[in-house]
């Protein structure tokens, strides 16, 4: 199974800008909408309709699930791998959850071994500091 053809939001820069985060410990994906949105609110902290992205991750790293509000519903979309295995995003941290920016989680959900290991982009611009270059 791969990305349900909904996915085209994946393209939308709306949602480039959410924070994705990540459950820090083995889901249990059998879980739909209500349950991972439960998830994201008792083990998160978080509210699953904020607009920001969820990543669950089975125990045996073989599926995943992003759970997002797109403005007017919960989606859930699911990948399995058929060959490999995802990241173990919860071997650096073991409670909680892990931030990723847009393009790590891409990056993840391609297959990528490093994310969760170190960080792949830089962190967010603060739009309140102000950095002015001297040369013109």
């Amino acid at each position: 199974m791969s990305w349900c053809r909904c996915w085209r939001h994946w393209d939308d820069p709306g949602w480039a800008r959410s924070r994705v985060f990540a459950h820090a410990a083995p889901a249990d994906l059998r879980k739909g909408f209500d349950g991972l949105a439960a998830l994201a609110r008792e083990q998160l902290r978080a509210d699953a309709t904020s607009g920001d992205l969820y990543l669950f991750v089975s125990r045996d790293r073989t599926r995943a699930k992003v759970l997002w509000w797109d403005g007017t519903g919960l989606c859930v979309y699911a990948k399995r791998l058929e060959q490999g295995r995802f990241a173990a995003l919860w071997s650096r941290v073991r409670e909680g959850q892990v931030e990723l920016s847009a393009a790590e989680l891409s990056l993840f959900l391609e297959g990528c071994r490093e994310v969760g290991r170190q960080r792949l982009s830089p962190p967010p611009i603060d739009p309140q500091r102000k950095i002015y270059s001297a040369s013109w």
